[in-house]
């Protein structure tokens, strides 16, 4: 009996120096957030979700506490460790930060820090800058006019000529990728054609590298680095729904206003789902910007009336183009028109007629002066008052 009592405390003993050297083989839990992500674009209800890495380590968390701009929002017991909470009408930067008490004492924590969108209603603008592509009758690029080629009329009125420039123009671009779920299949395409397509650019071209689903990424900030792109653009994965009309406001706030070239490429294969901006802010901000947009519609774009609608209109407006396609191959022809496009670019300016703040639309028509060549270009501005 005094052997098998002894024998069964050795046992237990053993058992617990097992648990001991087990516990201490584990790795020390983590804690991320999951939503929003840093540099996310958020307004409205908002789900809040953390991840307890390694998966095995969630049974040892107590409790899981959120906060947004250092007020809680809630206390999640169990998991999964995630809760809703209303960002507001207003899209703001939010601090958000998910807290982790641990049954055995001491607490591990994550934080993410998301964006606003300075959104103004209408663009001030004193130079109106012009990017126009001037064809001719057979679609081939005109190359070498000078300022006397081209006339520029504001509401019918002739505008005198400012600025011109035909060669050596600086270019700021911003590349938006969709990846949202719905790009499962399509992406390891897009990848691969994105990257060459930013490879055809000049080496003093800068990028920024945009990806957007129910929110919005940078993926490699404002350079002239094409590894980086690659490396960027080889990190998207597909998830979650597409916020289009966010994108298009951000990317626009991203190029803001200065001389030279700004350009968007944007790629999408879906109707907005998840944009906290409405779609009539996105179209006056196109308006009011001096960037020429490229839009590619691909998949279920092809079939979608309204974003096909929204991809022309944004195109027409600034003086871009439009592409519709559902083989991934096809986008090798498109880059390429794109690239030649922004190969055979003029930019003419002229001064904003003072009296003309009125936040009103004001036509924009160029011609060249024999008017035997075609020239696409922005179609107007809007001014907003002083």
């Amino acid at each position: 009996m005094a052997m098998n009592a002894l024998s069964r405390v050795t046992l237990a003993m053993a058992i617990l120096a097992s648990i001991a050297v087990l516990a201490a083989q584990q790795p020390e839990p983590t804690l991320r957030i999951a939503s929003p992500t840093e540099d996310a674009i958020i307004a409205g209800p908002t789900r809040l979700v953390a991840i307890i890495e390694p998966a095995s380590a969630a049974r040892t968390i107590r409790e899981v506490i959120f906060f947004a701009d250092a007020q809680q929002v809630c206390k999640v017991v169990r998991q999964p460790f995630e809760c809703d909470w209303d960002a507001g009408d207003r899209i703001h930067p939010h601090h958000i930060r998910a807290s982790a008490v641990l049954r055995g004492g001491g607490r591990i924590s994550s934080t993410v820090q998301t964006k606003g969108l300075d959104i103004s209603e209408e663009v001030d603008v004193d130079v109106v800058q012009v990017t126009a592509v001037v064809t001719d009758g057979d679609g081939r690029f005109v190359k070498g006019l000078q300022p006397s080629d081209f006339v520029i009329l504001e509401d019918k009125k002739p505008q005198p000529i400012t600025n011109f420039a035909s060669e050596n123009i600086p270019l700021e671009m911003v590349t938006a990728v969709d990846v949202s779920a719905s790009m499962q299949d399509a992406l390891p395409a897009v990848r691969e054609h994105a990257k060459k397509f930013l490879s055809g650019l000049r080496t003093q071209d800068q990028v920024t590298l945009l990806a957007f689903n129910e929110s919005v990424f940078t993926l490699a900030r404002r350079s002239t680095d094409q590894a980086a792109r690659e490396r960027a653009i080889d990190r998207m994965d597909p998830w979650g729904g597409t916020a289009l009309y966010d994108v298009i406001i951000r990317s626009i706030e991203i190029l803001g206003r200065q001389p030279g070239r700004r350009s968007i490429v944007l790629f999408s294969d879906g109707d907005d789902q998840s944009s906290h901006a409405p779609l009539d802010l996105a179209i006056r901000k196109a308006e009011g910007s001096d960037a020429t947009i490229y839009a590619v519609g691909q998949g279920r774009a092809v079939r979608s009336a309204d974003l096909q609608k929204l991809m022309k209109q944004l195109a027409r407006v600034s003086g871009g183009r439009a592409f519709f396609t559902e083989d991934p191959e096809r986008l090798t022809v498109i880059f390429e028109e794109i690239l030649e496009d922004l190969r055979n670019q003029y930019v003419l300016s002229y001064a904003a007629p003072t009296n003309q703040r009125d936040g009103q639309w004001h036509d924009i028509d160029v011609k060249t002066v024999n008017g035997k060549y075609s020239v696409r270009a922005r179609q107007g501005y809007r001014l907003s008052p002083r």
